[in-house]
């Protein structure tokens, strides 16, 4: 008896690795667990725990339903989850949008034959243009929110502001941000060295953990910083603080000529292009805290 279960194990474990083909199958175990990693990592980038802590209870309230047979709730269960791809679609709409636009932008995007070169000399100009008037307006605690758009779409927030299409200037910043505008609420979006757009809203989460005194612009950078792959540059109407936005990290207290640098730095193609936005952000931010050392 046990001779016989000993036999029938070994054999089942040689039809395993009889079938087991060495580069097909390690390539599907590395594909999946990559799928699984960058799903975990996504899920924690977008705090999106909770609704999976949520979905957790819903399905151990459901094995208690089936345990103790209740056929009426286990009925509404079944229907329930008989849509559970949809609900999951539904649910997740926001992370799985950003994910593809993640391998939408990724290294193999530069092989792409349709996006134009970015006039650098039109960008240059548009930083410097920017951190003159956020110097000015940190000056006279004017807040103000700019956003360099990179390669994320950002068409659902400029389509809902006041297009503007036009070169960015200081004067032009300073006009729009000034408090007594009709446009000072709200974001500049700046492409290519051009303004877009002005007044535009970004919609914000409300289940986003944040310091709580950071104001609505310090939040509505972070957001748009952690759904695309923008840099957003804010001034504090309180305190006249500059701080920059970058993949969910906000770092508070810059002075000009650290900004002119990091702008330079992470929106200037030819700035060391062979690194990544992540090596860039790295290298200049492990600088500052050098500095501040």
């Amino acid at each position: 008896m046990l001779s016989s279960a000993i036999s029938d194990l070994f054999a089942n474990v040689r039809n395993v690795f009889y079938g087991f083909n060495l580069i097909t199958d390690v390539l599907d175990i590395l594909f999946v667990t990559f799928l699984i990693y960058s799903l975990i990592v996504q899920l924690r980038k977008s705090q999106s725990i909770q609704v999976i802590k949520g979905l957790v209870l819903v399905a151990v309230i459901y094995a208690v339903v089936h345990f103790l047979e209740m056929q009426t709730s286990e009925y509404i269960f079944n229907q329930l989850f008989s849509n559970a791809f949809l609900i999951a679609v539904i649910v997740f709409a926001p992370e799985i949008r950003q994910a593809l636009e993640h391998v939408g932008r990724s290294n193999f995007g530069k092989f792409s034959l349709i996006a134009p070169s970015k006039p650098e000399a039109q960008i240059l100009d548009s930083i410097n243009a920017v951190v003159r008037a956020c110097s000015s307006m940190s000056r006279d605690k004017i807040g103000s929110l700019i956003i360099f758009q990179r390669k994320s779409y950002l068409g659902e927030l400029t389509n809902d502001g006041v297009m503007i299409d036009a070169v960015t200037t200081t004067d032009m910043i300073l006009s729009i941000f000034y408090p007594k505008s009709s446009m000072h609420d709200g974001a500049v979006v700046i492409k290519d060295g051009r303004i877009v757009a002005a007044r535009c809203i970004i919609p914000m989460r409300n289940d986003r953990e944040l310091s709580g005194d950071m104001g609505t612009r310090h939040r509505a950078a972070l957001e748009v910083s952690i759904k695309s792959d923008a840099i957003a540059v804010v001034t504090s109407e309180e305190t006249g603080i500059i701080s920059i936005a970058v993949e969910g990290q906000l770092w508070r207290g810059l002075k000009d000529s650290e900004l002119r640098e990091k702008l330079t730095t992470l929106l200037l193609p030819s700035a060391d292009s062979k690194d990544t936005l992540k090596d860039k952000i790295r290298r200049v931010f492990e600088r500052r805290k050098k500095d501040e050392k």
